[in-house]
């Protein structure tokens, strides 16, 4: 077997080892039933009791409540939920607006405007997405909702906080979600797809306030609906069960670290390879430091024509997963929950001893 690898990829990212442990276990046996996990069906008991328990997980990290509060699980990504937000909730007689901070953020946009009037709030595409950008000083009256992706995978910023909106939040936090404390309750609904913080690829999760699920778009097939999908209790059509358990299974983790500890060691992480990259000379970071993300360092070379040295020095030392997003190039390496201190602590010696050598 090769040595455990040091791995920083963006998604599908690491898990943590007790829930690939106890994927292994369920899927060929699942609680001593003599089923694999991959065979339980949707509809039985086994497979409620996983639904219940995520439900109960997720409402206790985000501190919110079951009476407020659905937890609805999707099949689909990040682009599915792009397309349902204006089905659902965007009304003929007014508009959206979206809070322009990257990538994924503009990919939400370009796609809600397939179904009505979207308007660009505030954007930093001015500056390359380098800084986070500011939070309008006024609304436009008769929005609908706005819609913030709170960590920029691509280009590694991250909104340290939710802001107030008198109008409903929606929030893609798919790279960041239960990474930091955050007032979820400041969300009418929020999602994130699995396979970077919570779970194996393949199942979204969508928690959405129940006064606002109440005045979605009444005339969608079900299979659209927010409404249907939660009175269906996510087994409207056949779940992706094992996504779901790999999902639960992180959340166990998640609560048995607690999510002070989880902060904190995103934290300390984050200040070891930033401090790393700010030392040498040979590495430059391209974010502004009060826009950061905890979650997706990138950075690149002075010297593009080393980078190739570097990604093979990287290898070396088991480090895996840092190859920069296509459309930026350069480097990322993705600092989840599960990814651990001594797992970033190996890429900041890299980085030093990679400019010592050269």
């Amino acid at each position: 077997m090769n040595p455990r690898k040091h791995y920083f990829g963006s998604g599908p990212a690491a898990l943590p080892q007790c829930v690939l442990e106890g994927m292994s276990e369920a899927i060929l046996d699942y609680k001593g039933s003599g089923i694999s996990l991959l065979s339980i069906p949707h509809r039985g008991p086994a497979f409620q009791a996983i639904l219940d328990e995520a439900q109960e997980l997720v409402l206790h990290l985000s501190g919110l409540s079951a009476d407020e509060y659905a937890v609805l699980w999707m099949q689909g990504g990040g682009r599915h939920q792009f397309a349902l937000l204006p089905m659902n909730f965007l009304k003929t007689s007014s508009a959206a607006g979206y809070i322009d901070s990257g990538h994924w953020a503009q990919a939400a946009l370009k796609t809600a405007q397939h179904y009505g009037a979207c308007q660009t709030l505030c954007s930093s595409s001015d500056n390359d997405y380098s800084s986070l950008p500011a939070w309008p000083p006024s609304l436009p009256e008769g929005l609908s909702y706005i819609h913030l992706t709170t960590n920029n995978t691509i280009y590694g910023t991250q909104m340290p906080e939710l802001p107030l909106s008198p109008v409903p939040l929606f929030a893609d936090m798919s790279s960041d979600i239960f990474s930091i404390k955050r007032a979820y309750s400041r969300c009418a609904l929020f999602y994130a797809v699995a396979q970077k913080q919570l779970g194996a690829a393949g199942v979204t999760l969508v928690v959405a306030r129940r006064t606002l699920l109440e005045q979605g778009n009444p005339s969608l097939p079900d299979v659209f609906s927010y409404a249907a999908q939660v009175r269906a209790g996510s087994v409207l059509n056949t779940p992706p069960v094992s996504a779901i358990y790999s999902c639960l299974l992180t959340l166990r983790w998640m609560q048995q670290q607690s999510m002070q500890t989880i902060e904190k060691q995103n934290r300390e992480k984050a200040a070891l390879v930033y401090a790393a990259l700010d030392e040498q000379p040979l590495f430059h970071c391209p974010v502004a430091k009060d826009s950061r993300s905890l979650m997706n360092v990138v950075f690149k070379m002075n010297h593009a024509e080393q980078e190739q040295a570097f990604l093979n020095y990287c290898t070396s030392k088991n480090i895996e997963g840092i190859r920069g997003h296509r459309l930026l190039g350069g480097f990322r390496a993705a600092l989840y929950n599960a990814v651990s201190l001594e797992d970033a602590a190996a890429l900041a010696n890299a980085i030093r001893q990679f400019n010592h050598k050269t």
